[in-house]
């Protein structure tokens, strides 16, 4: 084992569980250019979870409020120049921050009843209600099946618990635990966590319980979709078009300052994607390049994928009665 990534390699026209490297894609596709944005306008007993523990040190300060923008509350866009320019695309690591107090997670399966075909971000975000969505995980050759663990409480896409050591857990059964969280099998008990929330999407750990780069360095490269959770429990869309090792890409992450302290590789290549509408306006970014692949930055369409994580608002709190 060189890295947490080395059981997984692409396939065209779907997932493979055999031998290394992931895949992942990013970039962005919008319809009216506006100043020069592209975009469409319209607790106690509980089983602990291990804290992330980082034992590099600090990432350079910067000036964090010019890179968010309030969507609405609880929602918000980040655009970070990388520290390492791209020989393709614009370098730009796009992180959509959401606030587990005001929206609720959601995982969408093509392989859940009624829902029959895969569909792009924005497809599935139209179908379902959604905010925003990315891709959940790679997938098998049979644009169905995630390559491990997937279930909601109500469908199991996958019951196989494969090697990969991240699990993205929500929708909680049990308020001593927090409402989103990413388990780490190497400093957290996931069989004693695993009842506790309805659903689990497991995926190829990206940085650990302890704060570290678990990828080796790579030649291969590719945009990447990714998920994270912050110092605060906020959950991270990450998002970047322009190719870069997964190894490289972590550093970069961590050198943000978003507070990343653990993440989760989704998908890479033309698949992956993350769609948000939200305060009247909409953003797409589609990824283009991937070694071995299509080695360019020419794609600028959405692929339908079987499986996506989106939000939904949470409903407000009834109000008490009036005096």
């Amino acid at each position: 084992m060189i890295g947490d990534q080395a059981h997984v390699v692409r396939g065209r026209g779907g997932r493979l569980v055999s031998a290394p490297a992931g895949a992942a894609a990013a970039g962005l596709v919008m319809t009216v250019a506006v100043a020069g944005l592209v975009l469409l306008v319209v607790a106690d007993g509980a089983p602990a979870l291990a804290p992330a523990r980082p034992d590099g040190p600090a990432p350079p300060a910067r000036k964090e409020a010019k890179a968010w923008r309030a969507l609405e509350p609880g929602l918000d866009l980040g655009e970070f120049p990388s520290p390492r320019p791209s020989d393709r695309g614009d370098s730009i690591v796009r992180l959509l921050r959401v606030d587990p107090a005001r929206f609720d997670l959601r995982l969408m399966n093509a392989s859940a009843s009624g829902q029959g075909r895969p569909l792009t971000a924005k497809a599935w975000c139209a179908r379902a209600g959604l905010v925003a969505a990315i891709n959940a995980s790679m997938y098998q050759i049979d644009h169905r099946t995630s390559v491990s663990l997937m279930k909601t409480g109500t469908h199991t896409n996958n019951s196989r618990l494969s090697k990969d050591r991240a699990i993205l857990a929500f929708d909680r059964l049990d308020a001593s635990v927090p409402p989103v969280t990413i388990i780490d099998r190497d400093c957290d008990d996931f069989e004693a966590l695993r009842g506790r929330y309805g659903t689990l999407v497991q995926s190829i750990r990206m940085i650990s319980c302890k704060g570290r780069n678990v990828w080796s360095p790579q030649p291969r490269r590719w945009s990447t979709a990714a998920i994270g959770r912050d110092a605060q429990g906020r959950v991270l869309f990450v998002h970047v078009r322009s190719p870069y090792s997964t190894h490289d890409l972590i550093d970069i992450l961590m050198a943000l300052p978003a507070g990343i302290e653990r993440a989760l590789y989704v998908e890479g290549g033309p698949e992956a994607q993350l769609y948000v509408t939200s305060g009247g306006r909409e953003y797409e970014w589609v990824g283009s390049y991937e070694s071995g692949f299509n080695e360019d930055d020419d794609n600028h369409a959405a692929w339908p994928v079987p499986n996506v994580i989106g939000i939904v608002r949470r409903a407000p709190p009834p109000k008490g009665p009036a005096r």
